[in-house]
């Protein structure tokens, strides 16, 4: 069954409650809807998901036909639908967080950003009218401190998000309004000094496993 249109997360004031997690909101856009969050991950968790992607990292690609681009120059891999229990534990969590069932979900994503790597601008979800299962929401988990640059950077809403350990970025660009869809267009910033690790989950508006 098709993901409504309107859908919103489930939060209490400040927080978005799971079943093992409170998670703080502590910064907010609604139009359109972009979560600062807090709590999303345990330093431990990080940790774990670094050294499980480390050896299966490669050049990172873009777009349906998975192409190498100077758009983006970090590394990359995707976890295994629940391919073991700390990865099933966290995508149960982020489902509940992002308020999509797990069956919209794709493969968790895992990037690796060296001194000097990006994303430039861009959006999440196809442009083309002829994706029938467009994505609609985005988690961007960040599993380490950057020591310079390295923000998720909103040039149309001048707005960045500096990388945080366990804390994430909620965005979605479900809307009927396409202008709001586009101010979601956005950037992995080039990191300065440092590296920076990120998770990414993307849902679907219908089922995709």
């Amino acid at each position: 069954m098709a993901v409504k249109e309107q859908s919103i997360l489930n939060s209490s004031g400040n927080k978005i409650k799971t079943t093992d997690k409170e998670i703080r909101i502590v910064g907010k856009i609604d139009q359109p809807l972009i979560l600062i969050l807090e709590n999303v991950l345990s330093h431990a968790e990080c940790d774990a998901l670094i050294a499980l992607a480390q050896s299966r990292l490669q050049r990172a690609k873009i777009g349906k036909a998975h192409q190498e681009s100077d758009i983006r120059t970090s590394s990359s891999m995707f976890f295994e639908e629940s391919e073991n229990e700390s990865i099933h534990t966290v995508e149960s969590r982020v489902s509940e967080l992002m308020n999509i069932p797990v069956s919209h979900a794709e493969p968790l994503q895992i990037l690796h950003y060296k001194a000097g790597e990006q994303y430039r601008p861009h959006y999440d979800y196809f442009t083309s009218d002829h994706v029938a299962n467009n994505r609609i929401s985005t988690l961007v988990m960040y599993l380490n401190d950057v020591e310079e640059g390295g923000e998720t950077y909103f040039p149309s809403l001048h707005f960045a998000v500096t990388p945080k350990k366990g804390s994430a970025v909620y965005f979605e660009y479900f809307y009927n309004d396409h202008d709001l869809n586009e101010r979601t267009l956005h950037a992995g910033n080039p990191v300065s000094v440092g590296e920076k690790w990120v998770a990414t989950q993307w849902m679907r508006r219908q089922s995709h496993r």
